[in-house]
């Protein structure tokens, strides 16, 4: 190869060519010429379509110099995902998906960019999960040893990817003091799907299906279609809400000596997100999804237990006081035949109602031959899909059937009328049981253990406003495992959502271990 061959090609791969020299004249017409078009562009297209172009295009400069504006953007896009998508091969692809791309690309230029102009070496920061990431996505890959459908397995094992992807963004774009930032972003649109789930539950916008306490009120399903996703959303950003409202709260209550212009910012800072908790909670709660509303009544308490001992043993007093009543009323709804009709639609004996049915409906042993009624309608259907899962990972024990194949197996071990395989077994441990086997159950559960104890050893090592979106992400956590028992929150780009909490907290982390030495590409 000749010498000219050999610089050229260094060149090349460090993305540096020579300076080309372009008259000014040139500039100028040249400047002239795009002005020109852009305008006419703008004065020729729709309104709504100007003011997209125009958005975008600021927004396209803005994060060519920021890219951490796309985490931001992605966070706000991720409620409503599934809205703006589209089926391409059988596989959804929309705004989320365009965005991450995006984003991961500036990414790489930059990282491609900055070295060049150094001198250096690419540097990637891993972060502490790298780890358990690459077990987890080693240990889900042996099921494609046995999977029946390539197409549901790469879908699958793409969010993991995806989540792993998220995660490098925030913890090497991301810096300590834009974590507010982004808090704030999460915040906004948590508040956004609150406020549109109230006007849905309100004013009936919906299916009749969705109608709630004898017509007068509507399930609210915000962008995401159905309730129970919905709600698992919402509990997947008020434990965050929660701990920051405790350590404002604490604050003032600490610092009752400070100054009143002090004490008037941290109020007004205590009402900015006590008053989105609020909505938030009203809008879990015009969900009626069971499994959102247990989730976020575990994760609450452990949040508040995590904050505080005292807080823990007087949560934990209540919390039992609060299911030993809520199961005698069940119970006692559960014997009487009969219940006044002017009561019936009273939220609280609609709530109750919930609950006894579904006490009920899981002590069926024979999900095939018990009547199915609108009551236990659905309680028996996950009951018929967590047996066809147990089934499923039996016959299937060390590698299962192929991560993402459960609704693709799933007519083979269908019970009796329940033929729709829902595309998951409404719990995840049986569901990854099932498609992974022992091994990717463990591996999964290995991740989540490690997992914890990265968000602990946060919580011990930080104070203040850190230590608050630790103890957040302790909670966050929480529910998502606790609604994965009668549900799968890993759908509609909430894992994602996932993946930025986890990525907060390391930054966190990071920020605290100044010796951790970024990888060198």
């Amino acid at each position: 190869m000749t010498d000219y061959a050999s610089l050229g090609l260094q060149k090349l791969v460090r993305l540096t060519f020579s300076p080309l020299t372009i008259s000014p004249k040139v500039q100028t017409f040249s400047l002239v010429v795009i002005t020109i078009a852009g305008g006419l562009v703008l004065a020729l297209a729709p309104f709504s379509m100007a003011v997209l172009i125009v958005s975008g295009s600021i927004f396209f400069t803005l994060a060519l110099i920021y890219p951490v504006f796309y985490l931001y953007l992605l966070i706000l896009i991720i409620p409503v995902s599934s809205l703006l998508a589209i089926q391409v091969g059988g596989v959804r692809i929309g705004l989320m998906e365009v965005v991450l791309a995006l984003g991961l690309f500036i990414w790489l230029l930059k990282m491609l960019a900055e070295p060049a102009l150094s001198g250096q070496n690419i540097s990637i920061v891993a972060g502490p999960l790298i780890g358990p990431f690459l077990l987890l996505l080693g240990g889900l890959s042996l099921s494609w040893l046995t999977t029946l459908s390539i197409g549901a397995s790469l879908v699958e094992t793409a969010k993991w990817v995806e989540m792993l992807a998220v995660y490098l963004f925030v913890i090497n774009l991301l810096k300590p003091h834009q974590i507010k930032w982004a808090v704030i972003v999460i915040l906004t649109a948590g508040l956004i799907q609150a406020g549109w789930g109230i006007y849905q539950f309100i004013f009936k916008v919906g299916p009749d299906g969705f109608l709630l306490f004898d017509g007068r009120f509507l399930r609210a399903y915000g962008t995401f279609a159905q309730p129970n996703p919905y709600g698992g959303y919402l509990g997947l950003v008020l434990p965050l809400t929660l701990s920051l409202t405790i350590w404002l709260l604490s604050q003032i209550l600490d610092n009752r000596r400070d100054s009143r212009q002090s004490k008037l910012g941290r109020l007004l800072q205590l009402g900015l997100v006590s008053l989105p908790l609020a909505i938030m909670v009203a809008a879990l709660f015009a969900s009626q999804s069971r499994g959102a509303l247990l989730g976020f009544a575990v994760a609450g308490v452990v949040t508040l237990m995590v904050w505080s001992r005292k807080i823990a043993l007087a949560i934990a007093g209540l919390a039992l006081a609060g299911v030993m009543i809520g199961l005698i009323s069940s119970f006692n709804l559960t014997l009487t035949p009969q219940i006044d009709s002017s009561d019936v639609g009273s939220p609280y004996n609609a709530i109750v109602q919930r609950v006894a049915d579904a006490i009920e409906a899981i002590n069926v042993t024979d999900v095939a031959n018990t009547e199915v009624t609108d009551a236990n309608f659905a309680t028996l259907e996950r009951l018929a899909h967590w047996q066809a899962a147990q089934t499923m990972w039996r016959d299937n024990l060390w590698l299962g059937v192929g991560i993402g194949n459960y609704a693709v197996v799933y007519p083979a071990y269908a019970i009796g009328r329940w033929l729709d395989p829902l595309g998951h077994a409404h719990n995840y441990l049986l569901n990854i049981g099932a498609e992974a086997g022992l091994v990717g159950i463990t591996v999964y559960l290995i991740f989540w253990i490690l997992t914890y104890g990265l968000l602990w050893t946060v919580v011990q090592n930080n104070i203040g406003f850190y230590k608050a979106v630790a103890v957040g992400a302790i909670g966050v956590v929480t529910h998502l495992h606790v609604h994965n028992l009668v549900d799968n929150l890993y759908v509609q780009g909430m894992y994602l959502h996932v993946a930025v909490i986890l990525g907060l907290a390391s930054v966190i982390y990071l920020s605290k271990n100044q010796h951790s030495i970024p990888r060198k590409v």
